[in-house]
């Protein structure tokens, strides 16, 4: 509580502060109460909030809880509300202001806290909302892009003349593309529970670059790559970190060829001892990004892409699975001058090695003889597959729904079932269930295909089956691999 003259182009003089005051503003308490002034123009965090007070206590002659954010005489900040009351005397021509203050900065925090909780929540329900609508559309979505995607796959298998060969070159890519839209979304809206082991990340970025190499080259994107050796192992999802890696290698190749239609990317890793760290960096010398734009780089669905090429969700995805990896993501950029992005991932303690990776085998090798029964109610797809199948050596029979499947696998020998997970009537589950309750050896052979897991349900049904699994759409040559592993 304090008693202050305030003057126009002053700070006031004080007559009277108690020692609450004085505490509250970081005084001593032997200081002299003139020597306390809390309406000092270097008091107030905000200039203009001072003048606002000042100027309403003229008008109105009297204030209630009026919030304010004060400054300590050690800098701190403190947020008070003041009740005070004007009163001009004219005799002497000053104005005497009475005010109260009291610290709220405690309660505000835990407004703000609590707030905060409030908007979490909030967010946690749309999101959950959202992945159940996305959920449902990435279902309906994935099984005609697989359809497309499988017989894109088939076309450029065949001898083409140059316009259908870059036709179905288009197909492919334009169908990986609303691929990664799909996935985007739903990693975002509903992220699943990663698969971790140590990991090699020289392999996974190896890995990576050699999935773009083709459409890098088409670009005119030169990839220097300067990889440390003796990378420790980190403990990490390599899929999910392959994904981080795609997303900042397309951003970079979009934006260097929509600056100059070619490009330079630097795809570099490092090991910090000092804060045991393994870090991997991508570079473009594209376009750089603005002081404005890199504040927002990592926000959901902010993009810098003309409408229609983008939907801001790879960064902001990128950032969620760094994140959740106990890992930190940065970008380092000026206009003119390029853009990199480093990610840094934590090292575990651990004697454990990664598994080395799997010799290189053409994807349909050790399929020839096997018999392979495909459940798919997309006949397109099951076609596609079957013809896959049938070109890598196996024997194929095709069950277009549930009922079907039972009736197949009752009446006949399969070395290997690939089963839609979700089917109109018999589900993929219940053929599951019957061939295990039949015959448990070929229950461990079973594949299954499905437009979408994020259904907790589907989830943990996969989960304690132990089944191999791919989402839809995927490559051909992933399916004929993960047979060929089933069946070794």
């Amino acid at each position: 509580m304090g008693t202050v003259r305030p003057h126009s182009a002053e700070d006031g003089t004080t007559l009277v502060a108690n020692s609450a005051l004085k505490q509250l503003l970081g005084h001593p308490a032997d200081t002299a109460d003139a020597d306390v002034v809390p309406f000092a123009a270097d008091r107030f965090a905000d200039p203009q909030a001072r003048s606002a007070f000042l100027d309403r206590l003229a008008s109105e002659g009297t204030l209630a809880s009026y919030p304010a954010r004060m400054l300590r005489l050690d800098a701190a900040l403190v947020v008070v509300e003041i009740t005070a009351r004007a009163e001009v005397d004219r005799r002497r021509g000053v104005v005497l202001v009475e005010a109260i203050f009291r610290d709220v900065t405690e309660q505000r925090r835990l407004k703000d806290r609590s707030r905060d909780l409030y908007q979490q929540l909030l967010q946690a329900e749309k999101l959950a909302v959202l992945g159940q609508t996305i959920s449902q559309v990435a279902h309906e979505l994935n099984n005609p892009l697989a359809t497309i995607l499988s017989w894109g796959e088939r076309l450029q298998e065949q001898t083409l003349d140059v316009t259908s060969k870059r036709g179905a070159d288009a197909i492919v890519a334009a169908t990986e593309r609303a691929t990664r839209i799909v996935r985007d979304l739903l990693t975002y809206a509903k992220p699943r529970p990663s698969t971790r082991a140590m990991i090699d990340l020289n392999h996974v970025v190896r890995e990576t670059l050699e999935l773009r190499a083709e459409e890098q080259a088409a670009n005119d994107i030169d990839v220097v790559t300067a990889l440390a050796s003796g990378l420790p192992p980190v403990f990490a999802d390599a899929h999910r970190i392959q994904q981080v890696l795609l997303n900042l290698m397309n951003n970079a190749e979009q934006a260097m060829v929509a600056s100059h239609g070619r490009g330079s990317l630097v795809v570099r890793t490092w090991h910090d001892a000092s804060i045991n760290t393994v870090s991997f960096e991508v570079s473009d010398d594209g376009p750089g990004l603005a002081p404005e734009i890199r504040t927002k780089i990592f926000d959901a669905f902010f993009t810098t892409k003309p409408v229609g090429e983008g939907t801001g969700l790879g960064l902001a995805v990128a950032y969620n699975i760094v994140k959740d990896h106990g890992g930190r993501i940065r970008v380092e950029s000026e206009p003119g001058r390029g853009t990199s992005f480093v990610v840094e991932l934590p090292v575990t303690a651990t004697t454990e090695t990664p598994a080395p990776p799997a010799p290189a085998l053409a994807p349909g090798e050790g399929l020839r003889g096997a018999s392979v029964l495909v459940v798919e109610d997309e006949l397109a797809l099951a076609n596609a597959i079957g013809e896959a199948l049938l070109d890598a050596g196996s024997k194929v029979e095709i069950a277009g729904d549930g009922e079907e499947a039972l009736a197949r696998v009752r009446g006949g020998s399969y070395d290997a079932v690939i089963c839609d997970l979700k089917m109109p009537r018999v589900s993929g589950m219940m053929i599951y269930r019957a061939i295990a309750a039949a015959t448990p050896s070929l229950a461990r052979r079973v594949i299954f295909v499905t437009g979408d897991v994020a259904a907790t349900d589907a989830e943990r049904f996969l989960a304690e089956s132990g089944c191999r699994w791919l989402v839809k759409p995927f490559r051909i040559g992933d399916l004929l691999r993960a047979v060929r592993d089933t069946l070794a």
